[in-house]
């Protein structure tokens, strides 16, 4: 079993700054990847960023490529999401998860889930 807990949700105005925090636990040598994802007021569940747990592999969605970075401290089991330049159609809320597989951006190969932590955006 691997536990996930998301950290630094809150709520600010446009082109603004914040940084989730995702700590993870359990069987973390199980992991494949560790991925953010965020599921927005009447929308479906979106892929968001994500990285290799044992690595430096990352990747984005493009809409937050140039904006969005994600990094991880492993001595921590710690993984973060510095978000900047934060944009009202960010609101949502974010899920860290964690795969075993190498299929990142796809939410149903992810076995574990933290809570979720809310990000609200005001223009």
């Amino acid at each position: 079993q691997v536990q996930l807990v998301e950290s630094g949700g809150g709520s600010v105005q446009a082109g603004g700054s914040l940084r989730l925090s995702c700590t993870v636990s359990g069987r973390t040598d199980i992991i494949y990847a560790v991925t953010w994802f965020r599921r927005a007021p009447g929308k479906e569940r979106e892929f968001v960023a994500g990285t290799i747990w044992s690595g430096t592999t990352t990747w984005y969605t493009d809409s937050v490529r140039d904006r969005f970075t994600i990094t991880k401290d492993n001595s921590k089991n710690t993984m973060y999401l510095e978000m900047n330049s934060l944009k009202a159609d960010d609101t949502a809320i974010y899920y860290c998860a964690a795969t075993s597989t190498s299929l990142v951006r796809t939410p149903t190969t992810h076995a574990y889930w933290g809570h979720g932590t809310q990000v609200t955006v005001s223009s």
